[in-house]
């Protein structure tokens, strides 16, 4: 399986090295991986209570101030057991 995964991804890459994508080709891979990011969080908090949806909040305002992962981390695991002891 592991052999599999190895090969299909430096497959992959060695296509990509060989053959030359098109303009649209290169701004695909380059800015899709946000939207699809966004979609797979919105559909997982559309199916959280409102103590996830207002931890996910606490930790996008955290990345947004400080642009720091670890920090957001923190927010957001911090403001869900603040939540959560606090019976929401």
């Amino acid at each position: 399986m592991a052999a599999v995964t190895y090969l299909c991804r430096a497959g992959g890459y060695a296509v990509l090295r060989a053959v030359r994508t098109p303009p649209f080709v290169d701004a695909l891979l380059r800015n899709l991986p946000a939207p699809l990011f966004a979609a797979y969080v919105a559909l997982a908090l559309s199916r959280q209570d409102l103590s996830a949806v207002l931890a996910a909040i606490a930790c996008g305002l955290a990345q947004a101030r400080w642009r720091n992962l670890g920090v957001s981390i923190v927010a957001g695991v911090g403001a869900m057991a603040a939540l959560r002891w606090a019976g929401m």
